[in-house]
């Protein structure tokens, strides 16, 4: 065949090979079996659920350690604005307490000792926060 010369659509033809349709991966005749593409569609969207779910369950996560986190702050920061004439010892409890002019204060008075607004108990702990403790 002349280079000028037009081919038919169904042979495979290169200037430097000529015809090869043996290195083809695939058939390329009229009765070759038909090439088709996998749906995708169904895996991908199942995938993408399931690494939604994945991501949504990682954020509820990190919002409650937040939430603690926030809480945790919030009770150092009452505990510390609060009014003591001691220095707190790690590991020892103390009481926080409410005064009638609505001030704050933390007593090593335990809270069957007195008729005090009791708010709650908290210890020191090795990082200088103050963590509540359940006097149950």
């Amino acid at each position: 065949m002349e280079e000028n010369e037009e081919k038919p659509d169904l042979v495979v033809w290169d200037k430097e090979k000529g015809y090869y349709q043996k290195g083809l991966s695939y058939g390329s005749n009229v009765s070759a079996p038909a090439i088709k593409l996998d749906n995708v569609s169904g895996w991908k969207q199942a995938n993408a659920d399931v690494a939604n779910k994945n991501f949504q369950t990682k954020f509820d996560e990190l919002k409650e350690e937040y939430e603690r986190l926030v809480q945790e702050v919030q009770l150092n920061e009452l505990v510390y604005s609060s009014k003591y004439n001691f220095t707190p010892i790690m590991g020892q409890v103390y009481h926080l307490y409410r005064k009638a002019d609505e001030s704050l204060f933390l007593s090593m008075i335990s809270p069957d000792s007195w008729k005090q607004e009791y708010l709650g108990s908290f210890k020191l702990d090795t990082s200088h926060k103050w963590a509540k403790i359940d006097n149950n």
